[in-house]
């Protein structure tokens, strides 16, 4: 997160973040004050930056930089060479998409992802709207909420998606993915959805944005720049489709009973387009 955001925090967060990149056995057994006197900043700059983290406050902090201090050094992202082999692709690839999900797991915030989860439940409509290869994403998020019979859109053309947002409910929801945050047409999408009324949620990764300044909830992926050679987006993608599961199986089991009888009715009649026989019989 410190690394992620480090060049584009103010100077005087800026000095705090370096020192504790520098510093971060030491950081954790120091108060807001201490730490705010090593960097040459104060207390009040300390708070600042937790803000600006999007944490609770400096205690939550230092349970993270502790938490990083415990855990085993990681390989790091690691990109692809001129005539590389298949296996080595193969492993490079596996480990990328690994630490991926598992950063991305440990920057989803519980609170969030239930507020989340509990507007998804309840909408009337949830239109999912990503430029590109996040456009990619809103599909998959239809497709799958349409199998539990929510309503849900994913328009990748700005007129239609802005058309849709326009003709909002109170109740409906509207998800801006956007792997970088800076993406305009989804800011827009979400500005226009809380001038309907609509709930607005936010995936993009770490980091305050374009996007997630108009986004009642925020979710976050996993902030790790990608290799130079990013094909497809390939990390930004892993991260991001990991999130709309764990978005999907808590609205899903939410409404467990419901949700397998919606299962199984959407799994029979996609067999009966394969099995013309039984399609004649029903």
């Amino acid at each position: 997160m410190l690394q992620e955001m480090h060049e584009t925090l103010p100077p005087s967060e800026k000095k705090i973040a370096l020192y504790i990149l520098e510093n971060p056995q030491e950081t954790i057994s120091l108060t807001a004050s201490e730490l705010g006197k090593r960097s040459s900043t104060s207390s009040a700059a300390v708070i600042r930056l937790c803000k600006s983290l999007d944490l609770k406050g400096f205690q939550d902090l230092k349970l993270r930089i502790a938490g990083d201090l415990q855990k085993t050094k990681a390989t790091g992202f690691r990109d692809i060479e001129p005539n590389e082999s298949a296996l080595s692709i193969i492993e490079k690839m596996t480990n990328n998409s690994i630490q991926t999900i598992r950063e991305t797991a440990e920057l989803l915030n519980t609170e969030e992802l239930e507020r989340a989860v509990e507007v998804l439940k309840n909408a009337g409509t949830i239109h999912f709207f990503g430029v590109g290869a996040s456009s990619i994403i809103a599909q998959d998020a239809q497709q799958k909420f349409l199998r539990i019979d929510k309503k849900a859109t994913a328009f990748p053309d700005l007129h239609m998606a802005a058309t849709l947002v326009a003709n909002a409910q109170e109740n409906d929801v509207v998800v801006g993915i956007s792997f970088s945050g800076k993406t305009f047409e989804v800011a827009k999408i979400l500005e226009l959805a809380n001038k309907k009324g609509a709930h607005t949620i936010s995936l993009t990764k770490y980091g305050s944005s374009l996007v997630t300044e108009q986004a009642d909830i925020r979710l976050y992926t996993s902030a790790t720049r990608e290799p130079t050679f990013r094909s497809g987006a390939t990390s930004s993608r892993i991260a991001q489709l990991h999130v709309i599961d764990i978005l999907f199986m808590s609205v899903a089991s939410q409404a467990y009973e419901e949700t397998v009888q919606h299962l199984d009715e959407t799994r029979e009649m996609i067999d009966l387009l394969h099995d013309p026989i039984k399609a004649k019989q029903k």
